[in-house]
């Protein structure tokens, strides 16, 4: 007698294998599953309740413990019981190495079967339908940090980074005046120190914005004042990140066998 050998349905595999975006930012966590759309947009905190502690803080993740523990509080339930996924992290640009091996540290708490790291930058370049063969600058204002990174052929080129953003914001005047100063400054310290016309190519193309910075009028009204170039906000810009992370996952093999870093990094 001949044994049959069913093949397992595709359905059964997407359903162990679920595909899941990470951009885990120092205010708020976002996450996308693949066939279900954004599923989080929470405060990073280690637990909710009066005595929460935020386990990354200026876009440095300070406890790899506790980020775990958030992770596995706000999306184990919602997997399938043996689901080994994959998942892509928005990482910040100029986080060397630090932010992207902690990263993969804190989601081992998801059992992945794989785990894949994208500069924010570039997700949001993805996010925006950004034409890649051309130079581009990618402006990213979040809560606690703000980037600016030039990408050439979707690789990171050049990035600056400040300890500012929307949570700096509280005296209304100041606030978006030092946001606005810091990013022009970075924007022309590139443009300087750049020895090719690609800075000012991307600059004459108009930055990308995003961020929650970028709907604060405030803010990319100084920008704007002090740049002289046109700005392109981003559809969504909060969550541009994590849907340009998304994105990624379609272009990803349905049962990588091997962790993925940033394909590049910007010179030092």
């Amino acid at each position: 007698m001949t044994l049959l050998r069913h093949r397992p349905w595709p359905g059964a595999l997407r359903l162990q294998h679920p595909r899941i975006a990470l951009d885990m930012g120092s205010a708020r966590t976002r996450a996308w599953i693949a066939g279900r759309g954004l599923i989080l947009d929470v405060p990073t905190v280690t637990f909710p309740g009066a005595g929460a502690v935020r386990p990354i803080q200026r876009g440095t993740i300070i406890d790899v413990p506790g980020t775990a523990r958030m992770l596995q509080r706000l999306l184990a339930h919602r997997l399938p019981r043996l689901a080994r996924p994959l998942i892509v992290v928005a990482a910040p640009v100029l986080d060397g190495l630090a932010y992207r091996s902690q990263a993969r540290a804190a989601v081992q708490a998801l059992r992945p079967r794989s785990v894949l790291t994208i500069p924010s930058a570039r997700a949001i370049a993805h996010a925006a339908g950004a034409d890649l063969s051309r130079p581009l600058i990618v402006i990213d204002i979040g809560a606690h940090l703000t980037e600016v990174t030039l990408l050439v052929d979707g690789a990171v080129h050049d990035a600056r980074r400040t300890a500012l953003g929307t949570d700096d914001t509280r005296d209304q005047t100041a606030g978006p005046t030092r946001i606005g100063e810091a990013l022009a400054d970075m924007t022309a310290s590139m443009l300087r120190q750049d020895r090719t016309s690609l800075t000012a190519d991307a600059l004459a193309l108009g930055p990308l914005l995003a961020g929650g910075g970028a709907l604060h009028p405030d803010i990319t009204h100084r920008l704007a004042d002090r740049l002289h170039v046109p700005l392109r906000p981003v559809p969504a810009p909060h969550t541009a990140a994590v849907r340009g992370a998304a994105l990624l996952l379609k272009a990803v093999h349905t049962h990588p066998t091997t962790a993925h870093t940033h394909p590049s990094d910007p010179p030092r």
